[in-house]
């Protein structure tokens, strides 16, 4: 028989597939909202629905030469965490106290969408740089784990 991955490895696994859809030039990344190892929505990083793609349009913050983690207002597309939320909505499914699985550490402005949703903790695989992403969530109290 093989061997089964845990629940934050499959859940990792499948987050890193949806991560695959992202339209964005710079970073692909893929998030998923689970309640009670049931899968609640997904998101990745690209253009709102029905407007063209960075893929298309080319990236603004690349031209311009934006350092990661900086001047997001300049960027056409949604990120990941957003876009998990964002369906979730959309379709009626309620998202408080789920687990957020993201193949990279959400931004400050994911981060206080994440608070108020009522994420409770979040599983990660890659770094980004933003301390104050880090200290809003250690505030708020949610536990951060990393699953390489």
């Amino acid at each position: 028989m093989p061997d089964r991955p845990d629940w934050d490895s499959y859940f990792m696994q499948i987050a890193a597939v949806v991560a695959t859809r992202s339209t964005c030039l710079r970073r692909q990344v893929g998030a998923l909202l689970v309640l009670n190892k049931r899968i609640l929505s997904t998101g990745y990083n690209g253009a709102p629905s029905g407007l063209n793609h960075c893929l298309e349009v080319g990236c603004l913050r690349e031209k311009m030469k934006v350092p990661s983690g900086e001047r997001h207002e300049l960027c056409r597309g949604l990120h990941a965490e957003q876009n998990a939320i964002i369906q979730a909505a959309v379709h009626g499914v309620a998202i408080k106290d789920a687990v957020l699985y993201c193949t990279h550490y959400p931004c400050s402005l994911c981060a206080k969408m994440l608070v108020n949703a009522g994420i409770r903790s979040l599983v990660l695989s890659e770094n980004y740089p933003d301390a104050l992403a880090v200290e809003l969530f250690s505030e708020a109290g949610i536990e951060v784990t990393y699953v390489v």
